[in-house]
């Protein structure tokens, strides 16, 4: 089995990028999100490969870091999520952002995924919760999560929700927004208003 390839950007496509190594050309698919972080065409790339072995065809999928190939491993592991849709969902949203949308159920970002429906989305933030590698949760603010769980049971400070739905009208994402008020409201404190958390949060977000 191949787990790493190092070879030449010889070609990409739409899906797959062709590398040259030591003179054999291996066909191997990619995110989009992969395929724009390679470097160009007769440069040197090294890319951690997941490999299909069936019947008729062996493929390669290939990522520029082990934590996005354990994504689209650990993604496959949900029902109606093969590798079409996992490959679909890495380009949307970076390992991180994944990471952090499970953790807060935010379907609406999974579903931006061309071939992700509501049902999946559902499947995904529901069996996945517990499941995230390590090394992405890492990045996940625990205060964060804890803000959107509020904000979607309604329990959360009327400045506070009034803030986030400021920032996702600005078009931010909802974690992004979560993420910017909860360290806005760590600044501020909890009687902050609502303009003060606004201008925090767009401060964070802008670092």
């Amino acid at each position: 089995m191949i787990g790493k390839l190092t070879g030449i950007v010889d070609s990409v496509g739409d899906d797959y990028v062709v590398l040259d190594v030591h003179g054999v050309g291996y066909l191997v698919h990619c995110s989009a999100r992969t395929l724009q972080d390679l470097p160009a065409t007769g440069q040197t790339v090294a890319l951690a490969i997941e490999t299909y072995v069936r019947e008729d065809q062996i493929r390669l999928f290939g990522f520029t870091s082990v934590a996005e190939r354990e994504w689209f491993r650990l993604l496959q592991t949900v029902q109606g999520v093969g590798a079409k849709v996992a490959l679909a969902i890495l380009s949307a949203l970076k390992p991180a952002d994944l990471a952090t949308a499970i953790a807060m159920r935010d379907k609406a970002s999974i579903t931006r995924a061309p071939g992700v429906g509501p049902k999946v989305a559902e499947r995904i933030v529901t069996e996945l919760k517990d499941k995230a590698p390590i090394m992405a949760a890492a990045d996940i603010d625990p205060a964060a999560v804890k803000l959107s769980a509020a904000v979607e049971d309604k329990r959360a400070p009327r400045p506070v929700a009034d803030a986030i739905s400021a920032l996702v009208n600005l078009g931010y994402g909802p974690p992004q927004a979560t993420a910017a008020v909860a360290a806005a409201t760590r600044e501020a404190g909890e009687e902050a208003d609502t303009a003060r958390l606004i201008r925090l949060g767009l401060k964070e977000l802008s670092r």
